[in-house]
């Protein structure tokens, strides 16, 4: 697989990157690059052992959990969070700081705010992960985070081509929301492909857009697509942990999570971003923590008002997150509510001796 290029250097230099082989395979692409797309063979991964799959809603403690696991059996993270991602992006995604990792982590600070990325790019990248910790005798804890990366990483999920690459079509889209608006791009889709305008909020519209690259390049539908989705084969070996939290001890973690936030510098944060640049990819639906706090910066609302945005529209994201996982039969639930993370992480490396020593005795 060629290299894909480097994310520009820009006033983030000194963040601490994604380190190691992956970094360099991963399918970032920076300003008018292009990321290469797995090859059909690349979509079947025979590993040594199975990821290590850690799930769950916001404020579940995936990111302990996951870290301790690593830990233990000898393994590195690899965050699949379509935020943290983003450099700078630290506090108001929950990014574990660099003085807490005390083992390698993946998947973090991979690029600018606002450079564009997807799932497809997170298969290419985690799958890389996979195959040279497994080449190096380690193992891989995947912890998530964003349901699509998680299943993008692991499933047998095959993206259009204008999903993994630039395109005429994604421009020309592009500019149609810029020059027109949201609710016009939508409205463009619902006439040609009701089915998928359905599916999709006007004001997604990475996921609009998407759905025209669908029709025009692929000669197929989000809506048809959506629905194979949810059928998917599983295309890398891996195991299913996840955290089950009391929807009322959850809330009241988000509660006191946010607040952290903002006592530990949200406001600054975002400061510094916009100031750099980045306002745009702050104000992004997808951005919960970063809008709330934007539009609080323009007087658009009082930093209470925005802080307790922040906390509904991560309550209604982590209801969301459990809804996914919920659905997924290979998931192996683990009690979260009094959040002992050396607890959880006994329950999850028992469960992995135990397989390991069944499949030992069948050999």
């Amino acid at each position: 697989m060629p290299q894909a290029s480097r994310a520009p250097r820009s006033w983030f230099a000194s963040t601490r990157r994604a380190p190691g082989i992956c970094r360099e395979r991963s399918s970032v692409i920076s300003g008018a690059g292009q990321a290469q797309a797995p090859a059909a063979s690349e979509f079947e991964l025979a590993l040594a052992h199975p990821v290590v799959c850690v799930v769950g809603p916001t404020a579940s403690g995936k990111t302990d959990v996951a870290q301790e696991v690593a830990a233990r059996i000898g393994g590195a993270v690899i965050s699949a969070d379509s935020m943290q991602i983003y450099r700078g992006m630290d506090i108001g995604t929950g990014k574990i700081a660099p003085d807490q990792r005390r083992v390698e982590h993946f998947g973090l600070d991979i690029c600018e705010p606002g450079e564009p990325y997807s799932a497809a790019l997170f298969q290419d990248y985690a799958r890389s992960c996979f195959r040279s910790l497994d080449a190096e005798g380690r193992r891989s804890v995947l912890a998530g985070g964003t349901g699509l990366y998680v299943r993008a990483a692991i499933d047998d999920y095959r993206f259009p081509r204008g999903e993994q690459t630039g395109n005429p079509v994604r421009d020309y889209y592009a500019r149609v929301l810029e020059g027109q608006g949201a609710q016009e791009l939508w409205s463009m889709l619902e006439r040609r492909d009701p089915e998928s305008a359905a599916l999709i909020h006007p004001n997604n519209t990475r996921r609009v857009i998407r759905a025209f690259e669908m029709i025009e390049l692929e000669n197929t539908t989000y809506a048809r697509q959506h629905e194979g989705f949810s059928h998917m084969a599983q295309s890398v070996p891996a195991v299913f942990f996840g955290l089950s939290v009391d929807p009322a001890v959850l809330n009241e973690r988000i509660e006191r999570r946010v607040d952290s936030m903002v006592e530990r510098g949200l406001l600054d944060e975002v400061r510094s971003l916009a100031a750099h640049g980045f306002e745009g990819a702050l104000t992004a639906r997808e951005a919960i923590g970063y809008k709330e706090i934007v539009a609080a910066l323009r007087g658009e609302c009082t930093l209470d008002e925005g802080v307790e945005q922040i906390k509904t529209a991560t309550r209604r994201y982590a209801k969301r997150q459990r809804t996914w996982w919920r659905k997924d039969e290979r998931v192996r639930w683990i009690d979260a509510d009094d959040a002992d993370v050396a607890r959880m992480a006994d329950e999850i490396v028992a469960s992995l001796d135990a397989a390991r020593a069944s499949a030992s005795s069948v050999r």
